[in-house]
């Protein structure tokens, strides 16, 4: 790009590290990483549970654990996305 033209997207080019990148995205959805979180939690806890399922199928168990892995992540979505039409059309931004 030569230095006469303006940049398109310049709050964008201002944020050089990814680190800033990433906290940038955090703000704009907050649930995605609750939701990533939480799936990762109960893949651990799943995965410590492993070893005390008694006499329970392994098939058995990790159906269990994907369901509750996937209803936190779909419960992460559904919040969100109330959050940002509670945002959007309750508490009007300024304009």
């Amino acid at each position: 790009m030569s230095p006469s033209q303006e940049s398109v997207y310049p709050e964008y080019e201002t944020d050089s590290s990814q680190t800033s990148k990433l906290i940038r995205k955090f703000k704009e959805t907050p649930f995605v990483p609750i939701g990533m979180a939480g799936f990762a939690a109960v893949v651990g806890y799943g995965l410590y549970r492993l070893k005390h399922r008694g006499d329970m199928k392994m098939s058995l168990h990790l159906i269990h654990m994907r369901v509750a892995a996937q209803g936190f992540v779909v419960g992460a979505i559904t919040c969100g996305v109330l959050y940002s039409m509670f945002r959007d059309y309750v508490v009007k931004p300024k304009e």
